[in-house]
């Protein structure tokens, strides 16, 4: 079969890779709809990923589409049995279930998380645990390319879990994103006033489009804090910062842009060894809360689901280009070079 193999630093070949036999419980998906992310977009110009990723590896985590193959396995008889032809959509982890973390009810902290990659081929191999835990069936009505939102938008469900959103809340969401984009459905769904900050004219309708009650454009020069108190020499109003940047400086900016009592959720990733410095005097004195939320679990996965199949969450609002699997190289070198497309759909039969 086709596939996007990740070799090294802004390296990715298409080659011809051998589909393996199955492992007792392992199922085959031959994929409808894979989407690129902010995060393959991160390994991609790293060249690896510590913990989901080490090169040579197939490429991509975004996807959806129907069963191929099923090998039987020895699992609980509780565990409905898949078939061959079900329209599915699968996420790109599965937590052990028996470590610490997982005994805590903190799955996304498992201490063996397993990774699933490969999203960017004709087809994938699922192992039996994430069959087991983190394989969907969808709705005869869901769409591949909605479907294959879930996994970035579990995430997203349980950074609002996490920050307590809920109605009546004013929300600064920084980054307009897909992730960013993802955040203001959701918090304009629980009925929060929602405001972005980003750049790309484009992604800032999408915003509006989405609920968002205001934007902010940063501006070239990128000064979040500056651009937010245009204008406005008054305390910070907003109840929720959301930092869906990835940049240290979106970070120190989050803090300063929260009222007193406010709490910030550091949820974009930065990059490896960078640090932060942020006003102790300001978190002390105005009472504030701050936290990180990574990854997903189970039943956040399972919320997002139903989240796009109820129509709140679709592909049409996040998803914006599309390409074949034999541009993907060159997509991922337009994306580095500065690309403002929010999502494309890989094509993986071309």
């Amino acid at each position: 079969m086709k596939a996007a193999v990740l070799h090294g630093k802004e390296d990715v070949r298409l080659e011809a890779v051998s589909e393996r036999p199955l492992a007792p419980g392992e199922v085959r998906i031959r994929i409808g709809a894979a989407l690129t992310c902010g995060t393959d977009l991160k390994v991609f110009k790293r060249g690896y990923h510590a913990k989901m990723i080490v090169p040579p590896a197939v490429f991509g985590h975004e996807l959806a589409g129907e069963i191929a193959e099923v090998q039987s396995s020895k699992l609980s008889v509780q565990v409905q049995p898949w078939a061959v032809g079900e329209r599915v959509v699968v996420a790109n982890s599965a937590p052990c279930g028996d470590c610490d973390a997982c005994e805590r009810g903190q799955q996304s902290l498992c201490d063996d998380l397993l990774f699933l990659n490969g999203a960017y081929a004709e087809s994938i191999v699922v192992p039996a645990r994430l069959v087991e835990k983190n394989l969907l069936r969808l709705k005869t009505g869901t769409s591949f390319r909605d479907a294959a939102l879930t996994e970035p938008l579990a995430c997203v469900v349980q950074g609002v879990e996490d920050s307590q959103l809920a109605a009546g809340q004013r929300v600064l969401v920084l980054g307009a994103g897909p992730i960013g984009l993802m955040f203001v459905a959701l918090a304009k769904n629980l009925g929060c006033e929602v405001t972005v900050a980003g750049r790309g004219e484009a992604r800032l309708a999408a915003a509006i489009r989405l609920g968002a009650s205001a934007v902010i454009d940063v501006g070239s020069e990128g000064d979040i804090v500056k651009a937010a108190r245009q204008g406005n020499t008054s305390a910070p109003q907003f109840d929720v910062v959301i930092e869906a940047v990835g940049k240290p400086e979106a970070w120190e900016a989050a803090v300063k842009l929260v009222r007193k009592g406010g709490s910030v959720n550091f949820f974009g990733g930065c990059p490896a060894g960078t640090s932060v410095s942020l006003d102790t005097g300001l978190i002390h004195y105005s009472n504030l809360t701050l936290r990180a939320s990574f990854h997903h679990t189970p039943r956040t996965i399972r919320r997002a689901l139903e989240f796009i199949e109820s129509g709140v969450i679709r592909a049409a609002d996040f998803v914006d280009g599309e390409c074949s699997l034999s541009e993907l190289p060159a997509l991922f070198a337009r994306m580095t070079a500065g690309n403002r497309v929010v999502k494309t759909f890989v094509d993986v039969t071309r």
